[in-house]
């Protein structure tokens, strides 16, 4: 039988660190004296006394490490409990959240997507921004941990093809978790610090300021504005591009950086990739605004530069609503938002090393084809890709498309139109935040959807930011089986 004490205590002590994270809304609410802070006080409490007792309870089955069973567990229940517990501060607070709306919102902050449910977020109480933001920043360093510890061990969607080298700092593997969290720590807090000063200089108010780093560096999305980053001026813009690109390169490289060794990052060929179409998409925009909508201006290039990073790296800012900039611009956003950034970062979607990977099996059979006595395998980083992690690429690209055809099949039985279908699910899997049309899309949110369809898009998010192939094995009758 599955012994799940250990999943428990580690569960049980994230609880309660969640709890801890709540006490600093409840001082943001106590010095504004909106009256707003017994709401935080009462969610840390319920949450800090139930993590620890759940970790006190586990705590007799603590062994030196977890099964590949226990983890595949943990690394799910962690994106369905703490979620659970992070929407108290909605159902308790001013915004009076549904339990949906509430468990929707508290889900799409810690898996970073930035779907929103909630409106008149300028006149909110700044604990439940500033909750909003905390949830995504802890959202962000959760996400590169799981994608550097535990996927690549999972044998996930190629990762483990990150498994030696992914690891490899200052020349050795990094050989636990916590060493792993710690260095990946240290660059996280250094950038959302380096952010939030950068915002200030641009002349972003302190408090907008510190909640917007934290968004930005976990590519989370979540403005302090219905009108997103429409709300502030160009400089913020470019801070904003700024940090969002470098929080969409693999952190492992930031390691090896402040280690004095700064050739695997410019060799990487996820940061050469993931740089090449972020060129190729911000240049075709923005040559679009000036052809049609800005003229040959500085306006045009920022509002390509912004949005187009936004939206591939899965951040989900808005400067504008590119729904108004014709359909080959929606239809460029809505396949940008499928690229996604690198393996090891806070960015989303399906990443640029699996493209790369499949492109590379395209060529090698291609060779075959041609030359059916030759040798040919596909290669990455300068190696052979083995057949595992081939076959796990191609795994992942067929359950994610599986993936969205169901979801968006579903989102339609709520009664949504085709395309708010579609790129709702889309957006909910690939973690990107902003859908298209008139009611999901920049202009928009979720708030005017059904209940139904917002858990339905909360499993997505779920499914998405553990990248499908999790889910699909804890779902199935042999992983509960002796």
């Amino acid at each position: 039988m599955l012994d799940l004490r250990p999943v428990g205590y580690v569960i049980g002590l994230l609880v309660a660190v969640l709890g801890l994270t709540m006490l600093g809304p409840l001082v943001a609410d106590l010095a504004a004296k909106n009256g707003h802070w017994p709401v935080f006080l009462e969610s840390a409490v319920l949450t800090i006394l139930t993590g620890g007792a759940m970790a006190i309870s586990s705590s007799n089955g603590v062994k030196e490490g977890l099964t590949i069973r226990q983890t595949f567990l943990l690394t799910s229940a962690v994106w369905i409990v703490l979620p659970s517990f992070g929407a108290l501060p909605f159902i308790l607070g001013e915004t009076n959240s549904s339990l949906t709306d509430a468990f929707f919102e508290a889900m799409s902050g810690l898996t970073t997507t930035g779907s929103t449910v909630l409106t008149g977020i300028d006149a909110l109480p700044e604990g439940i921004k500033l909750w909003r933001g905390i949830l995504q920043w802890i959202g962000g360093i959760g996400i590169i941990v799981v994608a550097m510890v535990f996927l690549p061990e999972l044998k996930v969607g190629g990762m483990q093809v990150f498994r030696s080298e992914g690891f490899d700092t200052m020349g050795k593997i990094l050989p636990r978790a916590a060493e792993i969290s710690s260095s990946i720590s240290v660059i996280y807090v250094s950038l959302t610090v380096a952010c939030l000063l950068a915002y200030l200089a641009a002349g972003m108010a302190p408090f907008d300021a510190a909640i917007h780093a934290m968004t930005t560096v976990a590519t989370g999305g979540f403005a302090n504005s219905d009108a997103s980053f429409g709300a502030y001026g160009a400089g913020a813009h470019y801070v904003a591009s700024v940090f969002m690109f470098l929080a969409a390169l693999p952190f492992v490289r930031y390691v090896q950086l402040l280690g004095g060794n700064a050739k695997p990052l410019w060799r990487d060929k996820q940061v050469h990739g993931f740089m090449a179409a972020l060129a190729v998409c911000i240049l075709l925009v923005t040559v679009l605004l000036m052809r049609q909508v800005h003229g040959v201006s500085e306006l045009a290039f920022r509002e390509a530069l912004f949005n187009v990073i936004s939206i591939m790296s899965g951040t989900g800012y808005a400067s504008a609503d590119y729904m108004q900039w014709g359909p080959f611009a929606v239809t460029l956003f809505f396949f940008m938002g499928l690229i996604g950034g690198c393996a090891g970062s806070t960015a989303c979607s399906i990443k640029i090393f699996r493209y790369q990977i499949l492109f590379a099996s395209i060529g090698a059979q291609i060779k075959r084809i041609h030359s059916p006595h030759g040798m040919f395998s596909p290669r990455y980083q300068g190696r052979a890709v083995g057949e595992d992690v081939i076959n796990s690429v191609m795994a992942f690209f067929v359950a994610f498309l599986l993936s969205i055809g169901l979801t968006a099949v579903l989102l339609s039985l709520t009664g949504l139109d085709l395309i708010t279908s579609i790129s709702g699910a889309a957006a909910a899997l690939a973690n990107i935040g902003p859908g298209l049309g008139a009611e999901i899309g920049p202009a928009g949110n979720y708030s005017g959807l059904s209940d139904a369809a917002k858990w339905i898009l909360s499993v997505a998010m779920f499914v998405g930011r553990l990248e499908m192939m999790v889910v699909m094995v804890i779902v199935t009758f042999a992983f509960w089986r002796d």
